[in-house]
């Protein structure tokens, strides 16, 4: 068997019941969470254009859109992933080499499970299968440092997770990640520099190519059978020599992804935590801080401090802002809080945090770099005119594995983050169905998702 068909094997053969309760749990909680931040993004701009254009093109209604009308599934897939996507607000894994997002192969499993008429217990099924191919390639063949993006093991994670919701034997599994996989290898410029829209539509546009590639494996059409071990194939071009055995793997991966606190980068959380401890200190006074001082790890220094990923202290969109420590301990000294309010056009202009942001320096530490990813550690100094200096330090915060969130904490966040979209009846019935979704159809979910008002259009 090549590579691709031992992948298929490990797909085809998935079933619920390899799952762990507590796995299971948080599976769940990864869609309760992964939904309630699509939902709050249903009057963003790019969102609304997104819309306009699908509905423009049409589709066969196979599929739902949050919010409410059908379409093609490749096209649900995008339009879905980019709610989910747009707030910046989903879960994480974060490996040595790579950081990645599983909840943005919902879109993908969701849109293909609706076409199949599965049952809630295949999409949790294909949705797991999505989530520990993402982890595993993460952990073993990272592309970031290469200039690839990390939506480039996505492509592989989100076609084998369409083709298991779509119910594709083993042998058509492998064509359908071969094909995504050879097409969908994406730069990392999407994430440096000055950050545009694509930052959070890059996956979306994966999940709809590996949406794609399922339905085209369907129909009978090949990929390249040696995609990771061939000639001019995925490791030698891209990632170098690693190894998986399938056979040994199991779907517990989702145990080790992580959910924001912050609506902010992942890489920041720990860092947001110690500017809340600091700002709650007696005799703080936000208007009287003269220099912020942040230590920590080399990896959020590259990607969000102001590395090698370019300027962090120029911000005027929500894409740089949520991608820049600077503004996010910045508006979170100010504000008390770094959630989708702060990421308003007129927040991020406001003088006050203009002001101070320019005051924040970020330098990597060799002591903090060597606990990642195992810890987030951030050692925060902020000084004062009078010259009095507060002092946070943090290594983790509640989201990451070692203080995961339970089902009270994500229903916390999930009732935060919709209630300005959902009513208190909507609310609690997305919750019920999410809660007991392998005893229900995808139907059940999708319906309610369907229902979902789309608010007035931000100006």
């Amino acid at each position: 068997m090549t590579e691709v068909q031992e992948l298929a094997s490990f797909v085809e053969r998935a079933r619920l019941e390899d799952l762990s309760e507590p796995a299971l749990e948080q599976l769940k909680i990864r869609v309760l969470d992964t939904i309630g931040v699509a939902i709050g993004a249903l009057n963003a701009p790019p969102i609304v254009a997104v819309r306009g254009l699908v509905t423009e093109l049409g589709g066969h209604p196979c599929s739902t859109l949050i919010g409410g009308g059908r379409t093609a599934p490749d096209r649900a897939a995008f339009y879905n992933g980019a709610l989910s996507r747009y707030l910046d607000f989903m879960d994480s894994y974060i490996a040595a080499g790579e950081t990645c997002h599983p909840s943005d192969n919902l879109g993908a499993v969701l849109a293909a499970a609706e076409m199949r008429e599965a049952s809630g217990a295949d999409l949790l099924t294909a949705l797991a299968v999505a989530y520990h191919v993402h982890i595993r390639l993460s952990d073993v063949a990272p592309v970031r440092d290469r200039g690839f993006d990390h939506t480039t093991q996505g492509a592989y994670a989100a076609a084998a997770g369409a083709a298991k919701a779509l119910g594709l034997p083993s042998a058509q599994i492998a064509h359908a990640i071969a094909i995504s996989g050879t097409a969908n290898n994406a730069l990392r410029v999407t994430r440096t520099g000055a950050l545009s829209h694509w930052k959070g539509l890059a996956y979306p546009n994966t999940a709809m190519s590996a949406t794609h590639a399922a339905l085209l494996a369907s129909r009978g059409i090949t990929g390249p059978e040696m995609l990771f071990e061939g000639t001019k194939g995925f490791k030698e071009v891209i990632a170098g020599p690693f190894e998986i055995d399938w056979r040994q793997e199991d779907l517990e991966g989702v145990r080790r992804t992580i959910i924001k606190r912050h609506n902010a980068e992942i890489h920041a959380q720990s860092a947001l935590d110690t500017a809340l401890d600091i700002r709650a200190r007696p005799g703080f006074e936000v208007g009287a801080v003269s220099a912020v001082q942040l230590r920590t790890f080399a990896v959020a220094h590259r990607i969000i401090g102001g590395g090698e990923e370019g300027d962090k202290r120029t911000v005027r969109t929500k894409e740089g802002a949520d991608h820049s420590l600077p503004y996010m301990l910045a508006v979170a000294l100010i504000d008390g809080e770094v959630q989708p309010e702060q990421y308003a056009p007129e927040r991020i202009a406001a003088e006050d945090v203009q002001m101070l942001l320019r005051k924040v320096t970020v330098r990597p530490d060799p002591s903090l770099s060597a606990q990642f990813p195992h810890r987030l550690p951030a050692d925060l100094e902020v000084q004062q005119n009078d010259g009095t200096v507060f002092r946070s330090q943090r290594d983790d915060y509640h989201g990451f594995h070692t203080r995961p969130f339970d089902w009270s904490a994500a229903r916390s966040k999930f009732d935060r983050v919709t209630l300005a979209f959902a009513g208190p009846s909507e609310r609690d019935a997305l919750a019920e169905v999410i809660a007991t979704l392998e005893e229900r159809p995808v139907a059940a979910l999708t319906s309610l998702l369907g229902d979902i008002p789309i608010p007035p259009t931000k100006a």
